[in-house]
């Protein structure tokens, strides 16, 4: 099922960039723009845009850049349906799907579909198989209840080799993306087999409740495979984007304005049986920015429930570091040995288990404990390290009143002079700001494109003058004014621009007005590669609005036609210099001419040409100056 074209029209539409940046990006007015701090990369001056006009967003830092729902997929790390579906609530729009769209039109829909199919196999397996009794048993040892199997979509792959290859065929499923999803495996011999044979299973689901992945844990003594067996990351699934348990969980976090991170699914499934809904698990990866960035959509508060052994207490100081970065609240947990949050809140309750919650240290505290259990303390040379290692983390602090507050708790603790600790402190923030400028230049290498791909090297070959008023003709397409369009389609002729990549845009915004009439900026921008797409938000949005100079020069124009006007102008100077250029090489050939006859010939072409120029002006501007 596929949403159709003209419903995701009628909620872009309805859905204000501006306003849905702004419930994540605190902006300000800049002439015809709104500017913020990227949310996609670290910076200190904004260069985050956002036009209300062109109701795209574009970051002249990391050249991040899209419509309203290419930003939710980003900074939401959901899918395309996923942030149309979430504007459609938000704006009470119903939303129709449209069967007649083909199969195949969207791989990540297709691949969510396919997702929801197994889901269901796999959780029938469990709730009314006889075979899958063995794993009602697993469940019911570890006291979790049918209604909360069919809540987490919790299932069993049937032992052996073909069952779920059978179901797939069945459902005429394409095996192929069985497999780009590792839902099955293929041998030597080519043959494909069930991956996740005699497991129980997890599904994993996107923020908005869509499956995009599983996770099989072993059942069977005599399975040889690793404990857990996930599925591989896909178009539709990205290990580190997802928090497991999100889904279920974002309505209480936000009530609470806390988030509690388990590392298992076991953990949170037991924690949310029991009544304690705000958990969200990582489930067998370190916490990541990117896990953090998403958390931050809904709260900035956390309590991290590791397990207190080695392994537990690496990644809880892993994941201070991330979420301070975030700038979270960080709270640690400490639960008594040999318990972890499953077996403590069956053990205990409920209510036991919230005043563990209630009585989580600060990242500080938690730190000294643990340096203290160490015995770092007891030798002046330690000491003194594990006093560094605390100022560290402070330095990441954003907040200098917060910042000040910890260094005076450590000032306290250890009896320690203030400034010297200050001294620390600016050593670690001097060495913060290296690696904020560090991950900064990783970014614009790494992660967008760079300025050779958005001002093409072809630049170079052609006079710069052609190149600056083409690419005011480029921006003037992308003015949402169909008028303007039009009168550029009327009086420039495609081949006529000297750059290929002008071509381009010129020719495919030229089909589709001619075909929609359609001159939402948004809608023609995602007519092109990402490339193009970077290329075309650098040059529409920029810091100066679009005819500033000319305004500036003729400031007796009105309002309502200076737009046209300066279109006019540009039209007219672009043919012009056309004109003028053949001028110039004529009067090259005249004063190298082999004969007087040639030269005259040059001459009247010449006199012809000037006779153009003045009437472009007239043809072009005629019918309104």
């Amino acid at each position: 099922m596929r949403i159709s074209e003209s419903k995701i029209e009628e909620i872009r539409n309805a859905a204000n960039i501006v306003d849905v940046v702004s419930e994540y990006v605190q902006l300000r007015k800049r002439g015809r723009n709104y500017i913020g701090l990227c949310p996609f990369h670290s910076e200190k001056t904004p260069s985050f845009t956002v036009s209300d006009e062109k109701q795209i967003y574009h970051c002249f830092g990391c050249h991040n850049g899209g419509n309203v729902f290419k930003f939710l997929m980003e900074y939401k790390k959901i899918s395309f349906v996923e942030a149309v579906q979430e504007l459609a609530d938000q704006y009470g729009i119903e939303l129709n799907f449209d069967d007649s769209i083909p199969e195949g039109q969207s791989e990540q829909e297709t691949l969510f579909d396919i997702n929801t199919e197994v889901a269901r196999y796999f959780s029938n397996n469990l709730l009314n198989d006889d075979e899958g009794q063995i794993a009602r048993e697993y469940f019911q040892k570890r006291n979790i209840k049918v209604q909360t199997m069919r809540a987490f979509g919790l299932g069993y792959a049937l032992n052996g080799w073909e069952n779920l290859v059978s179901f797939l065929k069945q459902k005429n499923i394409d095996l192929e993306k069985a497999l780009q999803l590792g839902l099955i495996g293929r041998n030597k011999d080519g043959r494909v087999y069930d991956k996740l044979a005699g497991r129980i299973i997890f599904p994993i689901f996107s923020p908005n409740g869509r499956v995009v992945a599983f996770a099989g844990r072993k059942l069977r003594e005599d399975d040889t495979g690793a404990k857990y067996i996930n599925s591989p990351e896909s178009i539709i699934y990205v290990k580190g984007r997802v928090l497991y348990g999100l889904s279920f969980a974002k309505d209480e976090i936000r009530k609470l304005d806390k988030a509690i991170i388990v590392e298992g699914y076991m953990d949170l499934i037991s924690l949310y049986q029991a009544g304690i809904k705000n958990v969200v698990a990582v489930s067998g990866t370190a916490l990541t920015d990117e896990q953090a960035q998403l958390l931050s959509r809904y709260t900035k508060n956390v309590v991290l429930l590791f397990d207190a052994d080695t392994a537990g207490i690496a990644a809880s100081m892993r994941s201070i570091e991330i979420l301070l970065r975030k700038d979270f609240d960080v709270k640690i947990a400490t639960l008594p040995a040999g318990e972890d949050p499953d077996s403590f809140v069956n053990k205990y309750g409920k209510e036991e288990f919230e005043e563990t919650i209630k009585r989580a240290e600060n990242f500080l505290e938690y730190q000294t404990a643990y340096f203290e259990k160490q015995g770092m303390f007891v030798d002046p040379t330690k000491a003194a390290e594990a006093i560094r290692e605390l100022v560290k983390p402070i330095a990441i602090i954003d907040d200098e009143l917060k910042r000040n507050i910890l260094i005076k708790a450590i000032s306290k603790k250890f009896n320690l002079r203030e400034k010297l600790l200050e001294k620390e402190l600016e050593k670690a923030l001097e060495q913060e700001k290296k690696i904020a400028r560090t991950q900064t230049q990783r970014i614009y290498k790494e992660e967008n494109i760079s300025q050779k791909v958005l001002i093409p090297e072809k630049i170079k070959s052609i006079p710069p003058q052609f190149y600056n008023i083409e690419k005011e003709i480029i921006k003037l397409l992308f003015e949402n004014d169909s008028v303007i369009i039009e009168l550029i389609l009327q009086h420039i002729e495609q081949e006529n621009l000297e750059l290929e990549i002008h071509r381009t845009v010129f020719e495919k915004i030229k089909t589709y007005f001619s075909e929609q009439g359609n001159s939402n900026p948004a809608d023609l921008i995602s007519l092109f590669d990402d490339e193009t797409q970077a290329y075309l938000r650098e040059i529409t949005i920029e810091q100066h609005t679009l005819s500033h100079t000319w305004f500036e020069k003729h400031p007796s124009i009105n309002s309502e036609n200076n737009l046209y006007r300066y279109a006019a102008d540009i039209i007219t100077k672009f043919r012009q210099l056309h004109i003028e250029l053949k001028i110039s090489e004529n009067q090259k050939a005249i004063e190298n001419a082999d004969s007087e006859e040639i030269a005259l010939n040059l001459m009247r072409e010449n006199q012809e040409l000037e006779r153009k120029k003045r009437e472009i002006k007239i043809e072009v501007h005629g019918q309104n100056f």
